[in-house]
């Protein structure tokens, strides 16, 4: 009945969609600057844990599902400070799955183990803006560097909070904000958030919080070549974390250079739930682009006594971090090749493709699996990306991706992965 329930809201939300051009509004421009999409995502994922043996083991996980993300976004009243409001409404639908393939992330499954067949989220925001400050208070799917918007799979995960954005100085960007719950990517409902430490997730006894705190500036300047960040958050009584970074790009006649760096600082925070953590993270990106060419390496160093800690099933900007693997154990040192071209160069518009590989060693395996054995872990990893959207035609701005990943590990379950992604966005309004 719940999910019923959920799903006639979704089927509301539409309606309200399509119908909001007709719909009485408080001031001009609530009505006028409003936009509405609806993204359909067809996903298939399959990922075989090779090294897994035994009847008590589950050996692969692999579902295909149908997603359907709704975002109507109002515009704002008149007057010195205009009010708005941003729904988003979520519907996951089962296509395939089984008792012993579940756990791949598209899907939740319920207390017999099975997949369930649908799932969605229905929130709502509402907004405030002064000048060039706006706030927001209720369903958010926030984007920054100590709180990535992470989405990996067939829906992405929402916070319910408050988040503040001002840039009332040229070039500068101010954020901070609290929120209060989170809702996985395959979760219907929301909860206290936990936290995950390097590939181990931290889901036991009570290390779970209702507050993550955060602040943070970036400063562009160099008309706009040169970057820089610094930003504080908490996952109060688990970790707080310090992050600090530099990016920037320089064209050099055909050529364009980049240069990413960043550095986190983590330690415990309050009660100490998951205990002490102490964790330095750093990294660096060196990129080259000439025509559809796009070169990059990348190095990334882990120091402390612990694996970097995020909000869990999160990913982060972390240089070497990738959705298979994190390369972010305790001490551990990576590197980081990839290569990307863009077919429009060749007269394809549309047509895209990328490989990366990346090798990491040095790890403190004892900490980084929360005890044990104690010796040095090493990983390499390689993904191959292929992805086109159509131009033009009865399937102009389909797009369509495919992605092939090899994982390998002397300390941690090998991986083979696949992924093959159709997304197609309606624009409603």
């Amino acid at each position: 009945m719940k999910n019923q329930f959920q799903i006639a809201s979704l089927a509301l939300a539409i309606g309200v969609a399509f119908c909001m051009p007709t719909a009485a509004v408080a001031g001009e421009g609530f009505v006028e600057g409003a936009t509405a999409t609806l993204q359909a995502r067809n996903y298939y994922f399959s990922r075989d844990f090779s090294d897994i043996v035994g009847p008590n083991q589950q050996s692969k996980a692999e579902e295909w599902a149908q997603g359907f993300i709704l975002k109507v976004n109002s515009g704002y009243t008149q007057g010195a400070v205009g009010f708005g409001v941003d729904l988003l409404g979520q519907l996951g639908i089962k296509l395939d799955s089984g008792g012993g393939r579940v756990n791949t992330g598209l899907l939740p499954t319920d207390s017999d183990g099975k997949a369930v067949d649908d799932y969605s989220r229905l929130g709502a925001a509402l907004k405030a803006r002064w000048s060039q400050t706006e706030l927001k208070v209720g369903e958010l799917t926030p984007n920054l560097p100590v709180l990535t918007f992470s989405d990996i799979r067939l829906l992405p995960p929402t916070y319910q909070g408050a988040s503040i954005v001002s840039q009332e100085i040229d070039g500068l960007t101010l954020q901070g904000g609290q929120f209060r719950s989170g809702s996985l990517l395959n979760a219907a409902g929301d909860g206290k958030m936990r936290a995950k430490l390097g590939h181990v997730p931290q889901l036991g006894g009570n290390a779970a919080t209702d507050r993550f705190n955060y602040a943070g500036a970036d400063y562009a300047f160099n008309t706009q070549r040169t970057s820089a960040g610094i930003w504080y958050a908490q996952l109060e009584d688990i970790y707080n974390q310090r992050f600090y970074s530099i990016k920037h790009s320089e064209p050099m006649g055909d050529w364009v250079l980049g240069a990413n760096i960043g550095f986190y600082d983590s330690r415990e925070d309050g009660d100490k739930l998951l205990g002490d953590i102490d964790n330095q993270a750093a990294f660096s990106q060196l990129s080259a682009r000439y025509g559809g060419h796009s070169f990059m390496v990348g190095y990334q160093a882990i120091f402390g006594d612990d694996a970097f800690p995020r909000v869990f099933n999160n990913v982060t900007p972390l240089g070497n971090e990738v959705p298979t693997y994190e390369f972010a154990g305790a001490d551990e040192r990576s590197w980081q090749l990839r290569y990307d071209y863009d077919f429009a160069a060749m007269g394809v518009p549309g047509l895209i493709a990328g490989v990366r590989y990346i090798t990491g060693d040095n790890v403190d395996v004892q900490a980084t699996n929360g005890g044990g054995s104690n010796y040095e872990g090493k990983e390499w990893e390689r993904d191959l990306d292929i992805g086109y959207t159509f131009q033009r035609g009865l399937l102009q701005n389909l797009s369509v991706r495919a992605r092939n990943v090899v994982a390998r590990s002397n300390y941690r379950t090998d991986i083979n992965e696949n992924r093959l992604i159709f997304n197609y966005t309606w624009q409603l309004l």
